[in-house]
């Protein structure tokens, strides 16, 4: 009886960014036979998902769009979650991705097939087999909730920013956020002004430093119509001055005293209190983790029904939260504004040719080649893989690095007849010393703080690129074989 299951050449996961960015590139470079599978009913990624109050962009739009596809039309200097949405629907139909992907469609499990020489992928709408498989799966793609004793006893309401419960009113609500990070950052200074009490628990401040949006006028929207070019020297602008906080991740520690004067201002200028300054103070270098772009939140935190609690929690109750100091604070809701699980759950799904997930390899030390492949991983590639993140540069220019290195890949394959390519283990081992060395004295490791920029035990780097972007880019602006196994010829 003939095998009926289906099979394909390219099997894509995730329709976020990465996906619908490879998605047309591998249209332009003559690949039809390839699907993109999306657990959800949009596409979007990390844009589709989130839809807090205040959601939106921390790099200017102009960079953080698709080089191929500028949009003159952006409203804001930063886009809003809704306009990034519609940019990227509008992307997907221009360049003819929407037929090839498949929404509602989550990934059980893919692992190599060494007999067949393909991956066996099982979803929650069948299963399937394909030559190639490349998890453009964002960083950010899942929710992470510590476990606090007696969460569960917990009476009100609680959702994490990743799932804003919309339905909920939180109208004259004592409500606790928990955590301050970057979407915290952004949803406190909108629902402040509704809440009745909020109370926003620390683990550590942020630095915060001046956002400077502005909404762009009819004549901006209308010369960057027509004069494509100035698009291209304004997302250049950009570009060179995010690039520039490289300074201070691994060229030179000493280069970030002018970042953090700006950040001290900032809170200077607008917290008059000194306590509760002292409190909103960072106790790190600033790059250790993530800065954060705001003009809103520290006026937030300085109204009268606000309260910022650096006390740890021990413990919550059924309409409480108590902390080591002694105090119980009461609360209707809570908010979790505490990230995601870096890796995502999903890589726990993708197991290689000796069975191993690229989650255990992830826990056990972050490991790839360029970001973008895996040892043990044949015909597998991955977008903002380890080391394939960078620290000081928008995400899409990183992206779409790999996404030409994956396309120049998949092109050799196809030109040479090759059935399986694989980096070499000594490959692969020679890029990750090289991370290793240049990341000792980068401030993500020695900057005085615990962030997911670095490994479980604080040790090491996690994944961020140790040098400049743009010479990562030039690094990976071709498929470079030798670094690879090959062999076979399809037939």
């Amino acid at each position: 009886m003939a095998n009926s299951e289906e099979h394909v050449s390219i099997a894509v996961i995730g329709a976020g960014f990465a996906g619908i960015g490879l998605g047309v590139r591998l249209r332009e470079s003559g690949f039809e036979d390839f699907v993109i599978l999306e657990r959800a009913g949009d596409l979007g990624g990390t844009w589709q998902a989130n839809t807090y109050p205040g959601c939106a962009c921390d790099v200017p739009s102009a960079l953080y769009s698709y080089s191929f596809a500028p949009n003159p039309e952006w409203t804001r200097r930063y886009g809003t979650q809704p306009e990034i949405l519609d940019y990227l629907r509008t992307v997907a139909l221009k360049f003819g991705v929407l037929r090839h992907i498949r929404y509602d469609t989550e990934l059980h499990e893919a692992s190599w097939d060494d007999v067949h020489g393909n991956w066996r992928i099982s979803t929650s709408r069948g299963t399937m087999t394909a030559d190639v498989l490349v998890s453009a799966i964002g960083p950010f793609s899942e929710a992470q909730i510590p476990e606090l004793p007696g969460i569960e006893n917990f009476t009100g309401t609680q959702f994490h920013s990743l799932h804003w419960d919309h339905e909920h009113d939180l109208t004259g609500e004592r409500v606790a956020v928990i955590g301050t990070g970057a979407s915290a950052v952004q949803f406190i200074p909108e629902i402040q002004p509704a809440v009745g009490q909020l109370t926003v628990f620390q683990r550590s401040a942020p630095w915060i430093v001046p956002r400077l949006d502005w909404a762009t006028s009819a004549l901006e929207r209308s010369a960057l119509r027509r004069m494509p070019l100035l698009g291209k020297a304004v997302r250049g602008a950009y570009f060179a001055g995010i690039e520039g906080f490289g300074l201070v991740g691994f060229v030179d520690k000493r280069f970030r005293h002018p970042y953090e004067a700006l950040g001290r201002l900032q809170l200077r200028r607008q917290v008059r209190d000194r306590r509760l300054r002292e409190r909103l103070t960072p106790d790190y270098m600033i790059g250790c983790k993530r800065a954060i772009f705001s003009d809103a939140y520290y006026p937030a935190l300085t109204q009268p029904n606000v309260e910022v609690v650096t006390a740890r929690i021990t413990a919550v109750g059924p309409r409480s939260i108590r902390t080591d100091d002694g105090v119980q604070h009461e609360v209707d809701t809570i908010i979790w504004g505490t990230g995601f699980g870096v890796p995502p759950q999903v890589f726990d799904r993708v197991r290689g040719s000796d069975g191993r997930s690229m989650g255990e390899l992830y826990r056990d030390r972050p490991q790839s080649y360029l970001g973008t492949t895996v040892a043990g991983f044949p015909n597998f590639f991955t977008t903002l893989g380890p080391f394939g993140a960078a620290g000081n540069q928008s995400a899409i220019y990183m992206i779409e690095a790999q996404i030409r290195y994956i396309v120049d890949a998949l092109k050799t394959m196809r030109d040479n007849g090759l059935q399986r390519i694989e980096v070499r283990p000594e490959a692969q081992q020679a890029f990750l010393r090289e991370m290793d060395d240049r990341s000792r004295d980068t401030v993500w490791v020695t900057g005085n703080c615990r962030s997911y920029y670095q490994t479980a035990d604080g040790s090491a780097n996690a994944g961020l690129y140790p040098n400049w972007s743009f010479e990562y880019a030039r690094r990976t602006s071709r498929f470079d074989e030798d670094a690879y196994l090959t062999s076979g010829v399809r037939g």
